[in-house]
């Protein structure tokens, strides 16, 4: 893309220059023979290119490097003047008197000096013209290189925002589920098993699948599936767990990891007050594009541990859906004083 947007702007610049020389030769013409029309015109281009070049593509990428564009400002009225007083050297020394009456009617009478002069003064608008088209083609390029610069630093650093709180999710994740794995070896092996049985397909997916931007969201729900069969697991008859999915197309594309803070947020505070069952209740839909997650357990502020980390997880889905998912997700938090509800809508599109 660099390379073409590179050779449109030769392109542009080359028709550019051969347009101004064929404009200065065809007004030389009218009041000079053929040779005479051609070498002003070509020295009037040579000089136009040197030093508009020299100031578009040496100094003002200096300048705007360097932040110093006062002097780029005193630079650039000097090469004015001296493409002005160049174009009048030019005029002067191909014009006889006889074909500077007839060319330049309100000039009679001047000498060679006086003409010289005035040819100076009467160049100037077309030497800021000349140079001001140069400068704002490159002020342009450069532009959109530090535009483009620009993006990419966003891009990068929105990158690794994502892989942090990425990361934040990974470990957590993983300690509490071997943590707990390790208790059942000391009192119950067979369900260690089946424990570590899950834990390696949760595993499996956080290792090939979560390095990609995307993935197709029937390998999310799967994973989700199997990390809620984990927590089930583990909670045994402590908890109500149940879940209800409905996905209609699942090649349908989606960040990972991103629901997964929810649902161990609601694991990890839900609620078992004493001679009363707690429960953890998941809803998931996609319709069309439209991708409705619903998460619901049982809450209480009596027997609630103050912890460090509370909340971090809420905040690492906001976090990520602002950067990934801008203007396309709705997220709703309803707490009261016997559940707490999390409701996301993502358009996937």
């Amino acid at each position: 893309m660099t390379a073409i947007y590179k050779n449109k702007h030769w392109l542009f610049l080359i028709f550019f220059w051969s347009l101004l020389g064929i404009t200065i030769w065809a007004q030389m013409i009218e009041s000079y023979d053929f040779w005479s029309a051609l070498i002003q015109a070509v020295l009037v281009l040579i000089c136009s290119v040197f030093l508009a070049h020299f100031l578009s593509d040496i100094l003002l990428p200096r300048a705007l490097k360097q932040n110093k564009m006062n002097q780029f400002a005193v630079q650039s009225f000097l090469i004015v003047l001296l493409l002005s007083l160049c174009l009048a050297l030019i005029y002067t020394v191909f014009t006889d008197e006889i074909s500077r009456d007839r060319t330049y009617p309100d000039d009679i009478g001047l000498n060679s000096l006086q003409f010289l002069c005035a040819r100076f003064f009467g160049s100037i608008p077309a030497a800021i013209l000349i140079n001001g088209t140069a400068c704002g083609l490159r002020f342009y390029q450069e532009h959109n290189v530090i535009e483009k610069n620009h993006a990419q630093l966003q891009r990068v650093h929105l990158e690794a925002q994502i892989k942090i709180l990425q990361d934040q999710i990974n470990p957590h994740l993983m300690f509490n589920i071997l943590n707990h794995i390790h208790i059942l070896m000391q009192s119950n092996v067979q369900l260690a098993s089946v424990l570590l049985v899950q834990f390696s397909d949760i595993l499996r997916y956080q290792l090939y699948e979560c390095n990609k931007e995307y993935v197709p969201l029937h390998l999310e729900i799967k994973y989700l599936k199997d990390l809620i069969a984990v927590e089930e697991t583990r909670w045994g008859n402590e908890l109500e767990v149940k879940s209800k999915w409905n996905i209609e197309d699942g090649q349908l594309q989606i960040v990972p990891l991103l629901l997964v803070p929810l649902i161990e947020n609601a694991f990890k505070h839900v609620s078992r007050l004493p001679n009363h069952k707690g429960y953890v209740h998941v809803l998931c839909e996609q319709i069309n594009h439209q991708l409705y997650f619903k998460i619901e357990n049982s809450h209480t502020e009596q027997y609630k541990k103050l912890s460090k980390n509370q909340g971090l997880g809420l905040e690492n889905v906001k976090k990520r859906l602002s950067i990934q998912y801008p203007e396309k997700h709705e997220l709703n938090i309803i707490k009261t004083d016997s559940d707490f509800t999390v409701t996301l809508v993502l358009d996937l599109k």
